[in-house]
């Protein structure tokens, strides 16, 4: 998915709104994911899975940062995410659906703590965004 560059300025310039919230909302997303979709936790199974736990608020922090490494690289996106890319294909074996639920969570999670920031446009722009990665992160799987 081809992301414009009103997509581009609508995803840096949301991100620039989360600012220092994005550990916090990707984990809210992420335990979102969990409840939503009960069959993403099998990932986890050393996890404690409970609300506010430290292992999902650790986990929500590597989610918010390779984001922020993603928008900061937008238009390297495969470059920026090749590792992670790897990682989730080859050692952990994600199911590449769980990554579009991830991604529909933290849609919602946005939307609920953006309030008017959050609007039709961005939110459009933003979903291509996270669409665009979780593209990159399956790439792998081929």
């Amino acid at each position: 998915m081809v992301l414009s560059a009103a997509d581009k300025g609508h995803v840096k310039g949301i991100w620039g709104k989360v600012g220092g919230h994005a550990g916090e909302y990707a984990a809210e997303g992420l335990e979102r994911t969990f409840h939503s979709f009960p069959t993403t936790k099998t990932y986890f199974p050393h996890f404690d899975l409970s609300h506010g736990s430290a292992q999902i608020q650790a986990h929500g922090k590597k989610i918010a940062d390779a984001l922020g490494q993603a928008v900061e690289h937008i238009d390297d996106l495969p470059g920026t995410l090749s590792k992670l890319s790897d990682l989730h294909a080859h050692k952990l074996r994600v199911d590449p659906v769980n990554f579009k639920l991830l991604s529909h969570c933290l849609l919602v999670t946005f939307a609920a703590h953006l309030g008017d920031a959050f609007t039709p446009e961005v939110h459009a722009s933003l979903d291509k965004f996270l669409a665009a990665v979780s593209t990159v992160l399956t790439s792998k799987y081929r």
